[in-house]
């Protein structure tokens, strides 16, 4: 499902237009991504949370060379899947 498919049943199942849906899934992501970068953790109670996490700096192999890089540390968000939503979809 792609964000026009999203929009289109957001709106059929809220009973909004597509230009209402469209605007709540922005405003969504928005606020997701504005809590992410400030290191909160955003918690749908049944569906699922998002947090942050630092992967610290670790050392790999170029696969054409083999010649050893240094790989930095970064941020990367993680999710995890509620119960009510792991039970919905087994």
């Amino acid at each position: 499902m792609n964000k026009a498919q999203l929009i289109d049943a957001i709106a059929a199942e809220a009973g909004l237009t597509k230009a209402d849906a469209k605007k709540a899934l922005d405003a969504f992501v928005k606020t997701t991504t504005d809590a992410l970068k400030k290191s909160d953790r955003v918690a749908l109670i049944g569906f699922g949370s998002f947090a942050t996490t630092e992967r610290p700096a670790r050392q790999g192999r170029n696969p054409q060379t083999g010649a050893t890089i240094n790989i930095p540390a970064k941020k990367i968000v993680k999710f995890k899947a509620g119960s009510e939503l792991t039970d919905s979809v087994q």
